[in-house]
């Protein structure tokens, strides 16, 4: 069975997300979805909430792909997570050319920890790449539309969280 981990905050978890997921779904048998922990970052919503939307708004995916995705809760270094749910490949969107700078060091980091886990950058789709969870949010906290940038279930509850 093949592996895959994607990791992220997912404060909150974006039609850019999704998008990554559904073609990453495609690559392998079992896609763990890392949640990270990441208090330095202060998330809008708990971890519980980011688990609970990342299952919520997967579960499509998952059916319709016939492959298993799981949402993991992650504090540790990245490589340690993709050893600990048995992941041979970790999955990582690219938006921009600025991504790719920043990923390609985590990857020659990764790589020195762990020469057995290859990373895949799939980029993202030209319709979602400007869609970052820290705009979002932005963009709701002063009364804009976030429709076109996350699921309803998502949107309501960002809503919620600024009202």
């Amino acid at each position: 069975m093949r592996t895959g981990l994607y990791p992220g905050t997912f404060d909150p978890i974006t039609l850019g997300h999704l998008d990554i997921i559904k073609r990453a779904s495609s690559l392998v048998d079992r896609l763990v979805i890392g949640v990270a922990i990441n208090r330095d970052k202060g998330p809008l919503f708990s971890l519980e909430e980011r688990v609970a939307m990342v299952e919520r708004e997967t579960a499509g995916i998952a059916q319709a792909g016939n492959i298993e995705i799981v949402a993991h809760p992650f504090e540790n270094l990245l490589i340690d997570c993709a050893r600990e749910v048995g992941a041979g490949l970790i999955v990582r969107g690219l938006r921009a050319v600025a991504d790719f700078e920043y990923e390609y060091q985590m990857v020659g980091m990764n790589r020195m920890l762990d020469d057995e886990v290859e990373t895949v950058f799939l980029m993202a789709d030209a319709n979602h790449q400007a869609i970052a969870s820290k705009l979002v949010k932005e963009i709701c906290r002063l009364g804009g539309d976030i429709s076109r940038f996350v699921p309803p279930g998502v949107a309501t509850a960002l809503v919620e969280k600024y009202s």
